[in-house]
């Protein structure tokens, strides 16, 4: 089963790819992030997160996709651009007939960290130990995709 994990943004979309394959197999295929110009015409950003993502479906064939529970916080107006470029992200997903599975960035922390209050410096060096990387994934929105697809992969138990 392929997993690709997602940290959505307008600026940066983190990605992690993992692949299970039986009791006590998990690969790291692919990490790495989609970025986008600031100042940039929003469509044209969103055009961009699209394309990408659609490739990476195509490239990975996913099985399930896992992206993080938008969270808004105090300034609504900051997360909407990130809600946008969520939507597209889902509507990549959704158009390829990916099964998207959302997750809270305390449930990715528990799962991944056993905390669900981590720092994030923990949940980083924790992906980092389980995938067998040798250095911690960069950027960090990478990391924290990574993060998101072992979750999904706990919870589910896809060979954990």
């Amino acid at each position: 089963m392929v997993v690709l994990g997602i940290d959505p943004g307008l600026a940066t979309v983190g990605f992690g790819i993992l692949q299970t394959g039986g009791p006590g197999k998990l690969a790291h295929l692919r990490h790495g992030a989609v970025t986008t110009k600031a100042g940039g015409k929003l469509e044209d950003r969103l055009r961009v997160i699209f394309e990408d993502v659609n490739e990476l479906i195509a490239a990975f064939k996913p099985d399930h996709m896992a992206i993080e529970e938008l969270y808004f916080g105090k300034n609504v107006t900051t997360g909407l651009p990130v809600a946008h470029a969520r939507g597209v992200i889902l509507l990549a997903a959704a158009r390829a007939g990916v099964p998207v599975f959302v997750y809270r960035p305390t449930q990715v922390k528990q799962s991944v960290v056993g905390y669900g209050k981590a720092e994030k410096r923990q949940v980083m060096e924790m992906t980092r130990h389980i995938l067998g990387l040798e250095k911690l994934p960069r950027p960090d929105d990478a990391a924290d995709a990574l993060a998101i697809a072992l979750c999904h992969c706990n919870i589910h138990q896809m060979g954990l």
